[in-house]
C-alpha cells in the first residue's frame, strides 16, 4: 500500500510538472511612447534609439506623408517599396511595428526577400494582374525589420561567393554563374 501511494505522489508530481504552463513575450513598454530623435545628448536610450523629450513631441512624430502617393515603378522590377520604420516615422519607436506601401507596374514584381528582423503580413489592394497597376501593403513585426533582397544577397554580394559553392548549390553551370554575378542587381527598396 505505501509503494502504491509513493508512485501516486511521484506520478502527481512529474504530471504537475510537465503540464506548467509557461508564457514568454516582450516586456511592456517602459512609457506610453518613446518619439525616438537623433541625438547623441538625450538622456534616454529605448530599443535601440534615443527617446525624445516627451515635452519637446509634436504630432509630426507620429505622422509619414506620401503614402498616397504611388511610387516609381519605372525600373526593371516594375516596384517600388515606400518602407514607414522608425527611421522615417520617430513615433514608431518601441511599439514594434512598420509597414510597407508596395506599387507593382503592369506585370511588376517584388522579388524574393527576407527581413532579418521582423516577420512580414501582406494586404493586397487593386491586384489585377496584367491589366493594371496594383497596390499592396505589408505590416511588419518589428519597428527597423531591415531587408535583404535574395539575389542580390546570392549573386551581387561583395565579395563574391565563390563560384564552385554556387554552381553546385544552384545545379547550373560556372558560366551562368558568372553571367548572373555580372547583372546589375536592382534595389527596389
Amino acid at each position: 500500500m505505501a509503494l502504491a501511494l509513493k508512485f501516486l505522489v511521484i506520478t502527481i508530481a512529474i504530471l504537475a510538472l510537465a503540464s506548467s504552463l509557461s508564457t514568454a513575450s516582450d516586456p511592456s513598454p517602459l512609457q506610453d511612447f518613446c518619439v525616438a530623435v537623433n541625438d547623441s545628448k538625450a538622456t534616454v536610450f529605448v530599443n535601440g534609439k534615443i527617446c525624445k523629450d516627451p515635452k519637446l513631441v509634436t504630432a509630426d512624430d507620429f505622422f509619414r506623408p506620401g503614402l498616397n502617393k504611388p511610387g516609381n515603378t519605372s525600373n526593371q522590377l516594375g516596384s517600388a517599396v515606400t518602407a514607414v520604420n522608425v527611421n522615417n516615422l520617430p513615433g514608431l519607436n518601441t511599439l514594434g511595428i512598420s509597414l510597407a506601401r508596395i506599387d507593382f507596374a503592369r506585370r511588376g514584381l517584388n522579388p524574393p526577400h527576407t527581413h532579418p528582423r521582423g516577420t512580414e503580413g501582406l494586404i493586397h489592394f487593386q491586384l489585377n494582374v496584367g491589366k493594371t497597376n496594383a497596390i499592396a501593403f505589408a505590416g511588419l513585426s518589428s519597428q527597423n525589420p531591415g531587408v535583404i533582397t535574395i539575389a542580390n544577397a546570392v549573386f551581387g554580394s561583395d565579395p563574391p561567393i565563390n563560384d564552385d559553392v554556387l554552381s553546385k548549390a544552384f545545379q547550373v553551370d560556372k558560366k551562368m554563374v558568372d553571367h548572373l554575378q555580372d547583372q546589375f542587381w536592382w534595389d527596389n527598396n
